[in-house]
C-alpha cells in the first residue's frame, strides 16, 4: 500500500465521519462533528496499520481480529453517550452513529470504498429523513419512550 492509498483512505474516512457528525452536531448532541470524524479516521488508521503490519511482517495472520477489537472498544465510547432518566433513554442514536462511524472507518481502512459510501449515505438519509417518522411515533405511542431530541 503506497502513501496515496493511505492518504486517500484516511481522507474518505474523515469525510464520511464528518458527514455523520454534522447532523449530530446540528442537533446539539455531545458527540458531534469532531467525535465522529475522529472515530472514523481512528478506525481507518487502525485497519490500515493492521493491513500493513500483516503484509510486511507477519504472514498468515487474521486481519479481521483488529476490526473486532475496534467494534468492542467503540462500545465503551457509545455507552458514555447513553443516559437513562426514568423511562426515558437518551443518546441511543448517537451511540449507534458512533458505532456505524467505526464500521465505516474499518471499511475505509480496508479499501472497501463502495460499502463505506453506501453506508454513509444510508446513515445520513436515515438520520435526516426518518426523524419526522420517529417523532410522530414517539408522540402517538404511549409505550414508545425515546426522547424526540435524540
Amino acid at each position: 500500500m503506497n502513501e496515496f492509498h493511505v492518504l486517500s483512505r484516511l481522507l474518505i474516512a474523515a469525510a464520511a465521519g464528518a458527514l455523520i457528525g454534522i447532523e449530530r452536531e446540528y442537533r446539539g448532541h455531545p458527540a458531534g462533528l469532531r467525535t465522529h470524524l475522529l472515530v472514523c479516521v481512528g478506525s481507518a488508521l487502525i485497519m490500515i496499520t493492521n493491513i500493513y503490519l500483516c503484509g510486511e511482517y507477519v504472514s498468515g495472520t487474521d486481519v479481521t481480529r483488529m476490526a473486532a477489537q475496534i467494534v468492542s472498544g467503540i462500545g465503551f465510547i457509545g455507552a458514555g453517550t447513553i443516559i437513562r432518566s426514568g423511562a426515558n433513554i437518551r443518546g441511543l442514536t448517537t451511540a449507534a452513529t458512533l458505532w456505524i462511524s467505526a464500521a465505516i472507518g474499518i471499511a475505509a481502512g480496508a479499501g472497501f470504498v463502495s460499502a463505506l459510501i453506501y453506508a454513509t449515505v444510508i446513515v445520513a438519509v436515515g438520520l435526516t429523513l426518518l426523524r419526522p417518522v420517529s417523532n410522530f411515533l414517539s408522540k402517538n405511542n404511549k409505550h414508545y419512550h425515546q426522547d424526540p431530541s435524540d
